[in-house]
């Protein structure tokens, strides 16, 4: 079946679906990204697919559809999915207090003045919870945000290094020494917290994180991939990191001929350590929206899903409403968020074409996904590019999908 043919037959216009790849090599050849792969699928069937610029601009290396990419953030609804199938075998609950399986946190105190390592700190009006990781209401908070004198101490401790620095436990030990931003569950702040998530996966599992996500999602997904580093096979198709220049323009970030990927990282970074291909992420979405199977391979059970994909924000919420950082992978109008990723509830206010109950996220380096539960589509967007706030794209490719759609569910 040709694409035309296909793209038809699964509701959308191939003629207007041209519009992403001509939009695309937009970007691509003003040098504002240097490269750019996108996968669309309805039903579990692409639907659509571009693959433009060079996966290596400084060696002329073409995009390939099988580069390899860091995915930052992306990193985080695969961990959050590691925990729910812990949940779903009784190991562990998302309303048990984080003291239950951090017992050095049963005094973390809230900030209330003072800089590293002396602060004031009152109590917190209720026990952090694990629903708290996942949600990002856990008081905890990134060092690059550079907003409180909490953060500025995570930089000092370097808690966030992936490479060089700590493990997962000496991180945990970082954190145990450090108060609170705010009590659990009266802000949302993006956060750590999925690291964290991503220690108590191994400390329940009782293995290294790695091996966790291998055996329970990336084996059974036939993720073949996807991992923590990149290996000596996978070398060739590793993809350049770019961040953006203020008056524009391009500058290697990570050379991917010495990046620290080539190796394993000593911290296992449940928040943002993973590399993937467009085609791997593109599985684990289509696990998602397929409630929690893909061919033949159940990972988890479909009212889990649909807990996961719903708004957790206290008192339904958006993150209009609950958000205190200056960063975060979503606009936030009409958005909460679930467990593990941002969910639409309000599409009018998000001012772009979406279904109620879409969830999605992004990683650092400017890719994105998203899973559309009503249309059964699902996308992966992948280019290496930071920050992922230099430009729209990712809101701009949910129009150009939405406006090939012809038959809609909804």
């Amino acid at each position: 079946m040709d694409q035309m043919t296909r793209a038809k037959t699964l509701g959308f216009s191939a003629e207007r679906l041209g519009r992403i790849d001509a939009h695309l090599k937009r970007y691509v050849d003003a040098g504002k990204i240097p490269c750019a792969q996108f996968l669309l699928a309805r039903a579990g069937q692409l639907v659509h697919q571009s693959v433009l610029g060079q996966q290596d601009p400084e060696r002329g290396v073409a995009l390939r559809d099988d580069t390899v990419f860091r995915i930052y953030s992306m990193t985080k609804p695969v961990t959050c999915v590691a925990l729910m199938t812990l949940v779903e075998e009784g190991l562990i609950a998302l309303d048990d207090p984080m003291s239950k399986h951090i017992p050095e946190w049963k005094d973390l105190g809230v900030f209330e003045a003072g800089v590293d390592p002396v602060f004031m700190t009152k109590t917190p009006a209720r026990p952090m919870q694990v629903v708290d990781l996942m949600r990002h209401t856990s008081g905890l908070t990134y060092g690059f945000q550079n907003r409180t004198n909490v953060d500025a101490a995570y930089r000092k401790l370097k808690v966030e290094l992936m490479h060089g620095g700590t493990d997962l436990e000496g991180m945990i030990a970082q954190l145990s020494g450090l108060p609170l931003e705010f009590s659990p569950g009266e802000a949302w702040n993006y956060s750590v917290s999925t690291d964290v998530v991503g220690y108590l996966v191994q400390k329940i599992a009782g293995k290294p994180l790695d091996q966790v996500f291998a055996e329970r999602i990336f084996g059974p997904l036939q993720m073949l991939d996807t991992g923590f580093h990149v290996r000596d096979d996978q070398q060739a198709r590793f993809a350049a990191c770019y961040e953006a220049k203020p008056g524009g323009g391009l500058k290697l970030q990570d050379d991917p001929q010495t990046s620290p990927y080539l190796a394993p990282p000593s911290l296992l970074s449940g928040g943002g350590g993973l590399v993937s291909t467009a085609a791997d992420y593109l599985r684990f979405a289509n696990m998602l929206v397929n409630g929690g199977e893909l061919d033949g391979a159940r990972i988890l059970a479909p009212k889990t899903i649909r807990l996961m994909a719903s708004n957790h924000l206290p008192g339904g919420a958006d993150l209009t409403q609950m958000s205190r950082s200056l960063f975060s992978e979503s606009t936030n109008a009409g958005v909460g968020f679930g467990l593990g990723f941002a969910v639409v509830f309000d599409p009018p206010k998000t001012l772009i074409p979406c279904s109620m109950g879409e969830f999605y996220w992004g990683g650092m380096a400017s890719t994105a996904f998203w899973v559309d539960p009503v249309e059964e589509v699902t996308a992966v967007f992948m280019t290496q590019l930071i920050p992922s706030s230099t430009y729209p794209i990712r809101r701009e490719l949910r129009t150009l999908v939405y406006s090939a759609l012809m038959e809609t569910n909804a």
